[in-house]
């Protein structure tokens, strides 16, 4: 198969929909770190800003990284990751790939993410967030995609609620505790109850799971925005984050993580 020929490339998607919309994200920013990250690791990459053409580049390369806001696979472009990645590819997926297409509530301001089969394959499902605030991120597991992190590091970035897909499956490496007034409208509304909440009452921030030889990682950090983005967002849930946000890309943690993933998925064979 191409997927087994594939050399030490990655394929790098940022983007948000409509085509051409920020969709709420400076994309800009994030491609230009992740491409610097890629760099610093030698790591060649393709670009894109969405699913479309996936069949043509993901074969070429080892390596998936997602930064999107609306754009996602559809069955026909599922299914060839799905390949790739039992083949022995890996996604690194970050903050809105857990989103997707969104639907009208009648009565509701907010939207509600439709659940597709690309959530089952990433393996989680956005549901809302709580406005910017700091919060510490603790270390879960010992893995070779935590190594350097310590046992716990601060970031600021939106409080992501996401619903694991195949729990049993999944190993959680990065967990919060947002506090008591993280709370959403969405919940009990929009969503029947809050099901992106653990057992022991923290929310998952990152995780990995194998698919055939390969696997997933998926971190819910990675907001930022620029002012323009800012204005054009006047409407959403008001909080005191400044006109230029990077958040957690400012995180030594986060940075760690991202730098463990590229170098342990372009190494695998």
């Amino acid at each position: 198969m191409a997927e087994q020929q594939a050399g030490r490339r990655a394929h790098l998607i940022t983007g948000g929909f409509p085509p051409g919309s920020a969709a709420g994200h400076d994309h800009d920013y994030a491609r230009l770190r992740l491409l610097t990250l890629l760099a610093e690791a030698e790591v060649p990459a393709s670009v894109a800003n969405d699913f479309g053409d996936i069949a043509t580049w993901l074969p070429l390369a080892r390596l998936l990284i997602t930064y999107v806001d609306g754009p996602y696979p559809d069955g026909a472009q599922c299914a060839t990751i799905e390949r790739w990645l039992r083949a022995g590819g890996h996604w690194l997926a970050l903050h809105g790939t857990s989103g997707g297409r969104a639907e009208r509530v009648e009565g509701f301001r907010q939207r509600r993410t439709v659940k597709t089969e690309h959530h089952a394959l990433l393996g989680s499902y956005f549901l809302t967030h709580p406005p910017i605030r700091r919060f510490r991120v603790e270390i879960a597991a010992e893995h070779p995609l935590t190594h350097g992190l310590g046992r716990s590091f601060e970031v600021e970035d939106e409080p992501y609620f996401v619903e694991l897909q195949d729990p049993a499956g999944t190993q959680i490496l990065l967990t919060a505790d947002y506090g008591p007034d993280a709370v959403s409208p969405a919940i009990g509304t929009l969503y029947p109850r809050d099901t992106s909440l653990q057992p022991d009452g923290r929310r998952v921030i990152a995780y990995t799971r194998p698919v055939g030889a390969g696997g997933v990682t998926y971190c819910t950090l990675g907001h930022c925005h620029n002012p323009a983005i800012r204005a054009a967002r006047a409407g959403a849930p008001a909080d005191d984050a400044p006109p230029v946000f990077h958040g957690a890309w400012v995180s030594d943690g986060f940075l760690t993580l991202l730098r463990n993933t590229v170098a342990l998925a372009v190494a695998a064979r």
